[in-house]
C-alpha cells in the first residue's frame, strides 16, 4: 500500500485490517503518535487526514491510500517549531507530554479551518483529547496564542 505520511509517499506493507495507528507506529516507526485507549476515547492517537483531525486507532490504513496523513513528526522541526509547539512551550501547556501530540494536531486542524477561534471553539476542538495532567486552561491559552501568531505570519 502507498501512503503519503508527512508529505512523503511511502510503500508500506499493511493488511486490510490494520489501523493507521499500527502502521504509523509499528511499520514506519513514527512513535510520536501515541496509543492510549485504542477505542477512540482519549485522542492520544490523533493525526491529520487531509487536514482533518482523526483518531488513527479507529481508522483503517487501507482507507488512507489516497489521503495526506500528518503525524506530529510532520508538524514542525526541531530547528523550526510550529507556532503551536512554540505556544505550548511558552504557555507551559504540557506536563507529562503523552497527550501533547494529539492536542497539537487537533489544534492545528481547528486553526486551519477557523483562523480566529474563540476560547469556546478551542475547548470544543480539544474536547476529544484527554489530558490526565489537567492542563486544560493552559492548552486553551496556548492555542489562542498560536492562532494569533499564525495570523501575524506573512
Amino acid at each position: 500500500m502507498r501512503l503519503t505520511i508527512n508529505g512523503v509517499p511511502r510503500d508500506v506493507p499493511a493488511g486490510d485490517h490494520e489501523t493507521l495507528l499500527a502502521v504509523i507506529r509499528e511499520r514506519l516507526q513514527l512513535t510520536g503518535t501515541k496509543e492510549g485507549c485504542a477505542r477512540g476515547e482519549c485522542g492520544a492517537c490523533t493525526v491529520l487526514i487531509d487536514g482533518r483531525a482523526a483518531y488513527s486507532c479507529l481508522t483503517l490504513a487501507a482507507g488512507c491510500a489516497d489521503s495526506a496523513v500528518t503525524t506530529i513528526e510532520g508538524l514542525g522541526r526541531a530547528d523550526a517549531l510550529h507556532p503551536l509547539q512554540q505556544a505550548f512551550i511558552e504557555q507551559d501547556a504540557l506536563q507529562c507530554g503523552f497527550c501533547t501530540p494529539g492536542q497539537l494536531l487537533a489544534a492545528a486542524a481547528l486553526i486551519a479551518r477557523t483562523p480566529r477561534p474563540s476560547e469556546d471553539d478551542v475547548r470544543v476542538a480539544l474536547s476529544g483529547n484527554l489530558c490526565r495532567c489537567g492542563t486544560y486552561p493552559k492548552l486553551v491559552r496556548a492555542v489562542m496564542q498560536a492562532a494569533e501568531m499564525m495570523r501575524a505570519e506573512p
